[in-house]
């Protein structure tokens, strides 16, 4: 076996290594054999809500040891293949196996970055909200264009996405909105992805094809669930309700059913006017504030968070998590870890992986660093 190839076998057999033991693998299957016979009892949907939890958390527990054992498979089926083919001195199945085994290099290493998503609220789903900076027509469709790529890569993802409230630009784009990704580890994936986003392009609006710098920015907070208790006093909170946005035509609001929910301690305000019913609008816009303020809170216990303050600061120079030029060449970069590409199309259609992939392990690297020097 060529020492290239020995170099990517061992890196897999160290991410098995390190994903074997953050699974904690005996206790693991211990308690796949629980999960999945408490799934069979037949009075297990008579408390639905119980019901629910124990399925996901055998959906995700099995998910995680399957993953473990196809990767393992994998790595075991190619390096015999190799070495059945060097005896052979089939030079075209060696390199297919090769080849193989880079893949599996590839899922292992982000199986193993997904597993230390192990934060309090990771796992959850969120909220993400997009926001136009100054500059009117031209921030407002670049806030789309981020809604979009955001959008993209949760549908790429298997995840869901549920638009909760938006506010349309005067000539194109949005001025806001917010959208809940609904899946295992959406909040984990999509933390890291809050704070100001620039654009350098040609204007599309300016008709003599000027460049134009933009700027919008973004915020994602993971959806509370009764695991995690965050206490906020209803005078605290002011609500106001207003008609919700749309077309028109028969299913116009004609009610006041859209929430808008201001804490006035902390200045935090949300909105929702997804429902039809302001009952059910209210309920979603206090889920949306319980996660403004965990985050809030979240971020004061993480010394390599950036403080909440920072993002109350003005959408524009100096405060950019990452630029995109698409003129006068291509390029996206990511201003805290350096990763950047010049398939600027790609990453808009979603492919922003290896932005996450990298944006994840600095912050776990800080992390076991800060821990280590502790």
């Amino acid at each position: 076996m060529r020492a290239e190839t020995q170099a990517v076998v061992e890196a897999v057999q160290q991410s098995l290594a390190l994903l074997r033991r953050h699974l904690d693998w005996e206790k693991s299957l211990y308690r796949l054999d629980e999960l999945n016979a408490l799934s069979e009892d037949p009075n297990l949907w008579n408390d639905s809500e119980r019901a629910q939890k124990i399925m996901r958390e055998r959906n995700q527990l099995d998910s995680a040891i399957n993953g473990y054992r196809a990767l393992e498979q994998e790595l075991k089926d190619n390096v015999e293949l190799i070495e059945l083919a060097e005896a052979d001195g089939d030079q075209e199945m060696i390199a297919e196996a090769e080849k193989a085994l880079v893949a599996v290099r590839e899922r292992a290493a982000k199986q193993e970055l997904e597993s230390l998503l192990s934060g309090e609220a990771d796992a959850n789903d969120c909220f993400v909200e997009v926001n136009s900076g100054a500059g009117g027509t031209e921030s407002q469709d670049w806030a789309l264009m981020l809604l979009r790529m955001y959008t993209r890569w949760a549908e790429q993802h298997g995840y869901k996405v549920e638009l909760l409230d938006e506010t349309p630009g005067e000539e194109a784009g949005i001025k806001s909105a917010t959208i809940q990704v609904k899946g295992h580890n959406a909040f984990g994936w999509l933390k890291t992805e809050s704070g100001v986003h620039r654009l350098v392009r040609i204007s599309p609006f300016d008709s003599q094809a000027r460049r134009h710098t933009s700027f919008s920015s973004v915020s994602v907070t993971p959806v509370i669930d009764d695991k995690i208790v965050v206490d906020i006093q209803e005078k605290d909170v002011r609500t106001d309700t207003y008609r919700a946005s749309g077309a028109g035509g028969q299913h116009i609001n004609k009610t006041d059913s859209a929430v808008r929910l201001t804490h006035i301690p902390t200045g935090i305000v949300v909105a929702c006017q997804q429902e039809r019913s302001q009952h059910k609008n209210r309920a979603k816009a206090w889920d949306m504030l319980r996660a403004r303020i965990y985050e809030m809170e979240l971020r004061k216990r993480e010394e390599e968070a950036e403080k909440l303050e920072a993002q109350k600061t003005d959408i524009g120079w100096g405060h950019q998590l990452r630029s995109y030029v698409l003129q006068p060449y291509q390029m996206v970069k990511d201003l805290r870890t350096g990763v950047e590409t010049s398939d600027s199309q790609g990453v808009l259609d979603g492919d922003i992986d290896r932005f996450l992939e990298a944006a994840l392990a600095s912050r776990i690297k800080g992390s076991a660093d800060g821990e280590a020097a502790a």
